[in-house]
């Protein structure tokens, strides 16, 4: 296997475990804010479905980045926390979070006008973060 097909392997790996549209917050809230039951994490995400959430939080499970504790009494308790496995995804959504807010301030209408004319680009050099350089 190349090195470059390894780190493609290797980062579709990561997406698959660590996708899904509630997957990261999920984690980030119970690696900041630790365990929680499972009403406390649909209340903080309160536009996910019950089904949605059941399904994320069992993916996670099955891959080691959270733990589920079901207590035996009536009703139910079952509490949710993250794994040491898990913990080691907080730096990346960390950066991710820090990525993201640069991505929304990036000025749209600069980059299209640097699309249009690439003759340009030295004139708004100064304004572009060095990744659309």
């Amino acid at each position: 296997m190349t090195d470059k097909k390894k780190v493609s392997t290797e980062i579709e790996l990561t997406i698959d475990i660590i996708g899904g549209k509630w997957k990261c917050s999920i984690i980030w809230l119970l690696g900041t804010e630790g365990v929680k039951r499972f009403g406390e994490i649909k209340r903080f995400l309160p536009e996910v479905t019950h089904k949605v959430l059941t399904n994320q939080l069992q993916e996670l499970e099955e891959n080691n980045i959270i733990n589920r504790k079901a207590y035996p009494v009536v009703p139910p308790k079952v509490e949710y926390s993250i794994t040491d496995k898990g913990e080691t995804l907080l730096p990346i959504l960390e950066l991710m979070c820090i990525w993201g807010k640069d991505y929304s301030e990036i000025d749209y209408e600069l980059i299209t006008q640097l699309c249009k004319n690439d003759k340009k680009k030295n004139q708004f050099k100064d304004k572009l973060p060095e990744v659309y350089l």
